[in-house]
């Protein structure tokens, strides 16, 4: 049986290069000429290419390209220049906010400038890099709901880096540009508002995370397990069951007493998705701006005791 525990795709179906169905009238060429990669066919499709980017795309690039500039250059000039101490001490190097006593006006560079100048670049990017994707569902006649899931996660982002920060007054209040930075900010931040896992919003946001990560691990194992009934061809199997989805849904029904189908696990696994980060962001405004401790809170309404 250990034939069957397979992990990665073990067959790949070989077919000419396809660029796709054709473009509505006004679209940007593909850009690429597609070729196959056998080892990326063990992950995915082995195609890679053609590629669609359009102007707002090379505009995305472009806008984070000059962030990642900026960041970048910043740490290494804080380590006098030098690449060896840039590459050794790459996850302690920060770029961060400016300072509480500039409040939300813009500093000079030095000061949290180049921080406000990187957030801008960044954020345009992100948001020019949204309007790509919903742009190409609709181009392809899909629906948006990829586009509407990566705006969750936007809105966590400018929550933490933009609108929280307006709200308070301040920029300092915002996330630094770095690895260990960003991880001691948020500790700092949970301290100085009275431990942040009496937020009943950051209580929602991980019970949809460790929900969404169930989920797909749930769907995901079962289709790898009836793969060899053709399991992985899904959208056929609604419409013709067969003998995978058959035992898969028997499997859970033994199991558990329920079972998804072939379309709802999608749906679950996309609203538990989506909202983690929705949440999250929600947590994350109310803290400072209407509540000042969580574990104040959550004595006041029952949550912890003193």
């Amino acid at each position: 049986m250990a034939e069957y525990q397979n992990i990665f795709t073990r067959a790949q179906i070989r077919a000419p290069a396809y660029p796709g169905v054709p473009l509505p009238q006004g679209n940007s060429e593909r850009r690429g000429t597609p070729y196959f990669v056998h080892w990326i066919g063990r992950l995915g499709d082995a195609q890679i290419g053609p590629i669609y980017l359009g102007w707002t795309g090379l505009a995305s690039l472009f806008c984070g390209f000059i962030a990642i500039e900026i960041i970048g250059l910043n740490m290494l000039a804080s380590v006098n220049w030098d690449p060896i101490q840039f590459l050794r001490q790459f996850f302690w190097l920060t770029l961060d906010p400016p300072a509480p006593e500039h409040g939300i006006s813009i500093p000079p560079l030095k000061e949290g400038g180049w921080w406000l100048m990187a957030g801008m670049f960044l954020t345009l990017s992100i948001l020019l890099w949204w309007v790509r994707m919903y742009r190409r569902a609709r181009a392809l006649g899909m629906g948006t709901h990829v586009a509407w899931a990566f705006a969750s996660a936007i809105w966590l982002y400018l929550v933490l880096g933009f609108i929280r920060p307006l709200l308070m007054g301040s920029w300092s209040e915002a996330v630094p540009f770095g690895i260990f930075s960003h991880l001691d900010w948020t500790g700092a931040f949970s301290i100085k508002y009275g431990n942040l896992f009496y937020n009943p919003f950051h209580m929602l946001s991980i019970a949809f995370l460790y929900g969404a990560a169930l989920l797909f691990a749930m769907h995901g194992a079962t289709i790898l397990a009836v793969s060899r009934f053709g399991g992985e061809r899904e959208i056929e199997q609604v419409v013709d069951r067969g003998t995978a989805a058959e035992r898969a849904a028997l499997f859970w029904r033994w199991t558990m007493g329920f079972n998804a189908t072939m379309e709802s696990v999608h749906r679950w696994a996309w609203w538990f998705a989506v909202l983690c980060p929705l949440t999250g962001g929600i947590g994350i405004l109310l803290t400072g701006t209407v509540v000042d401790n969580w574990y104040e809170w959550g004595i006041q309404h029952g949550l912890a005791r003193r």
